[in-house]
C-alpha cells in the first residue's frame, strides 16, 4: 500500500506559490538551475490535484544536482533517492507523506523533461483532454484512496498515449 490520495479542486493560487517557490529556487541554486517550471496537476488551470506544488528544474548535466542537496536543505527540502528513476532527481519539501513541493530535477532538453513541459501543455491546451485527465484522476482516486503508487501507476496509460499521440501535442 502507499499513502492517501486526496483530490482538491484548482486553486489559483498554486500559481502564485509556483513563483513565489521558483523565485527562492533561483536565489539558492543560481545558475545551474536552467530553467525552472510548474509541472504536474496544479501547473494546469482547472484541473483537481493533490495540493502537492510539482516543480521542475533543468540542468545541464543530471550530475549537477548533487550540489543541490545542501542548499535545498536549507530551504527544507529533503532529497529522496528515487533508483528505480535514473534520469532524475528528487526533492521533497514537508514531512514524509505529507509534503508539499515535490521538486523534480532532469537534464534540461531530455526526453523526460520535454515529456513533463508536453503533458502539461497538452492539458492547457486542449480542453476535452483535460476533461477526460480530471474524469479519470477522480475515478481512479476513488478506486485507490489508500494507495498512491497504484494511483500514479494507473494514470500511467493515459499519460502515455497522450505522448505517443501524433499532433496530441
Amino acid at each position: 500500500m502507499g499513502y492517501e490520495v486526496t483530490l482538491v479542486p484548482y486553486d489559483p493560487d498554486w500559481a502564485v506559490q509556483y513563483e513565489r517557490e521558483k523565485e527562492v529556487l533561483r536565489s539558492v541554486l543560481g545558475e545551474a538551475a536552467l530553467a525552472i517550471e510548474h509541472i504536474g496537476s496544479t501547473s494546469v488551470e482547472g484541473l483537481c490535484a493533490k495540493p502537492i506544488l510539482d516543480l521542475a528544474v533543468g540542468v545541464g548535466e543530471l550530475s549537477h544536482a548533487d550540489a543541490f542537496v545542501a542548499p535545498l536543505e536549507g530551504i527544507g527540502y529533503i532529497y529522496v533517492p528515487k533508483p528505480e528513476f535514473p534520469a532524475r532527481r528528487f526533492f521533497r519539501k514537508g514531512e514524509w507523506r505529507k509534503g508539499t513541493h515535490h521538486l523534480h530535477v532532469y537534464e534540461l532538453g531530455s526526453a523526460e523533461w520535454r515529456d513533463q513541459l508536453r503533458f502539461r501543455d497538452a492539458l492547457r491546451e486542449r480542453r476535452e483532454l483535460l476533461r477526460e485527465y480530471a474524469e479519470l484522476k477522480e475515478r481512479l482516486a476513488g478506486l485507490y484512496a489508500d494507495d498512491r503508487v497504484q494511483y500514479t501507476e494507473a494514470k500511467a496509460p493515459f499519460i502515455q498515449a497522450v505522448l505517443a499521440s501524433p499532433g496530441s501535442i
